[in-house]
């Protein structure tokens, strides 16, 4: 049985009167990928944040091998726990390399310098970025941006990566290659991704939030379903074996590709 990495507990958050997540319970296990995925407004991003220890629960608790994440001390956090936000906006005038080692403060203590250096420069690999080491973050394109912001995560060495929409503003390709690598880094992995084709190929666990609710978890298989994607997120979803590999497809089709869907209020 793999072990337990990450547990919500009936976690609930609200603000200004409003509930953002409802009771929610999940269990993230050591080693898998998991996607939060849902409408806009649903709650994701809320519900990583708290995962993330971020955000405290209104009520319900988050537990770290078994330890409730709010006694961990922001130091023992960042040990943990690396994040990377949708809305992260480094220095523009930082260079790349600085920026990443920014990603060893919560360990620096325990390494000495010259080892500190060498995890930059591996992360910067593992990322396919460390050509652009030597220049200033503002000069890089959106995907190039996007990498050394994962660099600098890597460079965390956290037990638990969280990235929210890390796909957001990127091209189609580099979307895929982005998910690709981050699949090849084998750490625990929970991830708020928007674009569902990406979601089975790049998760092996699937969280669909609506309003506000997990209305499902499991394997993509078992969370996108025809029947949860259509009361979800008011698709049809077609599964296709691939005309030249042995694997499966899904394709999703948009209410104006389909007479028969119901188009979803603005």
């Amino acid at each position: 049985m793999s072990h337990i990495a990450l547990n919500a507990d009936a976690v609930t958050f609200r603000t200004d009167g409003q509930t953002l997540v409802d009771a929610v319970s999940l269990t993230v296990t050591c080693g898998c990928r998991l996607a939060i995925v849902g409408p806009n407004g649903a709650g994701k991003s809320t519900l990583l944040r708290m995962l993330a220890g971020l955000l405290q629960p209104t009520s319900g608790d988050i537990y770290l091998s078994g330890e409730s994440i709010s006694r961990l001390t922001p130091l023992e956090r960042a040990r943990q726990f690396a994040f990377v936000g949708q809305t992260d906006t480094p220095d523009p005038q930082l260079i790349v390399e600085d920026y990443v080692a920014l990603g060893r403060i919560p360990h620096s203590a325990a390494f000495t310098r010259a080892e500190n250096r060498e995890i930059v420069a591996q992360a910067l690999l593992r990322v396919k970025i460390a050509r652009c080491c030597g220049r200033r973050i503002g000069s890089l394109s959106g995907g190039e941006r996007q990498r050394v912001l994962l660099a600098r995560a890597i460079a965390q060495q956290p037990a638990v990566l969280f990235l929210d929409e890390p796909t957001n503003h990127l091209d189609p390709k580099a979307r895929s290659e982005l998910l690709s690598l981050v699949a090849g880094l084998e750490v625990t992995t929970i991830a708020v991704l928007h674009d569902l084709p990406l979601v089975a190929p790049f998760a092996t666990d699937v969280a669909v939030m609506d309003h506000a609710q997990l209305v499902a978890a499991g394997a993509p298989d078992q969370t996108l379903t025809p029947r949860i994607v259509s009361d979800v997120f008011e698709l049809d979803v077609l599964r296709l074996r691939h005309p030249s590999q042995d694997r499966e497809l899904m394709v999703f089709e948009t209410p104006e590709m389909s007479p028969h869907a119901h188009k979803r209020s603005l």
